[in-house]
C-alpha cells in the first residue's frame, strides 16, 4: 500500500474524482469538502490534509480532513481483506500529519477497523456519536398540505440564522458545537452564492430551516433541517425540505441528498415519504482527549 499527499483539491480530484463520482451519493460529504476548498479559497482556515491510498495502482481509500474536524474516509476500493492494510497505511501516515484527531467520519467498512487501529496506536479509546444514513431524491413526492410558505433567506435573517445553526449543533452534535463557525456558515446563504437557506413561514414567524450546501458533480446536499422544538410536530420540516429538495433539482441539480441521524426514527420517516431513498450509512466517532 502506498500513500500519496495532494496539495491541492484540484490534485486529488485529478487523482481520485472518477472513482468518488462513481458512487457519488455515498461520497457526498468528501465530494462536497472538495468542491469548498477548490471553489471558495480561505473558507477553512488550517490547512487541510488530502490523501489516497494505493494498492498495486488502484484507489484503495481517500481520506481528507480539514482541521479542526477529523477526517472523512470514502467507501474501500479493494476487497475486504485488503482493506486493514489500507487503513495501516494512512494510519502511519495521517499521524505525522494530525496526531491529536478529534473524530472520524466514514461507511462502516472503513471507518470501524479505522477506529479499532488508531485506539491501539494512540491509546485513545473511541464512542460512536453519531449513526447516520445517507438519503438520496431524484424527485419529490408532493407532502401533506402544510399552513405556510417558503422563501430565501436574506440579510434580515442573519441573526436567526446563527442562532439556529448553534440550536442545531448544539442538539445534533454537543460535544462538537464549539467548532462550529456559525457566521462563517450563514453567510453564502444570506448572499446566495450558490448555497441557500430556505426559510418556512407560517402565521407571520418563520418556523424552519433548510439550507441546500456544497454541491457534487451532479447533485446538491440539503442540510442542516432545524425546526425549534416549539413549532415541531405540524408538518414544516417535511414540507420545507421538499420544497427545497424540487428548487435545487429545478435549478439544474440532478438529484439531492442529505444526512439523518438513525436516533431520530421521525426525520428520517418524514424524508422517505417526500421522495428520499436510503444509499448508505456512515457513523461518526470521537476519540477520548488525551
Amino acid at each position: 500500500m502506498d500513500v500519496t499527499r495532494h496539495a491541492t483539491a484540484v490534485a486529488l480530484l485529478e487523482a481520485a474524482g472518477d472513482y468518488l463520482v462513481a458512487r457519488e451519493a455515498e461520497h457526498n460529504v468528501p465530494l462536497g469538502i472538495l468542491e469548498t476548498l477548490r471553489d471558495r479559497p480561505g473558507f477553512y482556515t488550517e490547512p487541510a490534509y488530502l490523501a489516497t491510498v494505493w494498492d498495486a495502482g488502484r484507489i484503495a481509500l481517500v481520506a481528507i480532513q480539514t482541521p479542526p474536524f477529523g477526517p472523512v474516509l470514502s467507501e474501500p476500493g479493494v476487497p475486504k481483506d485488503r482493506v486493514p492494510l489500507a487503513i495501516d497505511a494512512l494510519i502511519a501516515d495521517l499521524r505525522a500529519a494530525s496526531p491529536d484527531l478529534p473524530t472520524v467520519l466514514g461507511p462502516q467498512s472503513t471507518v470501524v477497523p479505522f477506529v479499532r487501529r488508531w485506539s491501539i496506536a494512540t491509546g485513545r479509546p473511541a464512542r460512536l456519536e453519531v449513526a447516520e444514513r445517507i438519503y438520496r431524491l431524484s424527485s419529490v413526492i408532493a407532502p401533506r398540505p402544510t399552513p405556510g410558505s417558503w422563501r430565501l433567506a436574506d440579510q434580515r435573517d442573519r441573526a436567526l440564522l446563527i442562532d439556529w445553526v448553534v440550536a442545531f449543533h448544539e442538539e445534533a452534535l454537543p460535544l462538537g458545537s464549539a467548532r462550529v463557525d456559525a457566521g462563517r456558515m450563514v453567510e453564502p446563504w444570506i448572499q446566495q452564492d450558490d448555497r441557500f437557506a430556505y426559510l418556512w413561514e407560517a402565521e407571520g414567524r418563520v418556523v424552519s430551516l433548510v439550507a441546500a450546501g456544497a454541491r457534487t458533480p451532479n447533485g446538491r446536499r440539503i442540510g442542516p433541517v432545524y425546526t425549534p422544538p416549539s413549532e415541531r410536530g405540524r408538518g414544516y420540516a417535511g414540507a420545507l425540505t421538499a420544497a427545497a429538495s424540487r428548487d435545487q433539482l429545478d435549478r439544474g441539480a440532478r438529484f439531492c441528498c442529505l444526512l439523518t441521524d438513525l436516533a431520530n426514527p421521525t426525520s428520517n420517516s418524514v424524508y422517505q415519504r417526500i421522495g428520499y431513498e436510503p444509499v448508505s450509512d456512515v457513523d461518526l466517532y470521537r476519540f477520548d482527549p488525551r
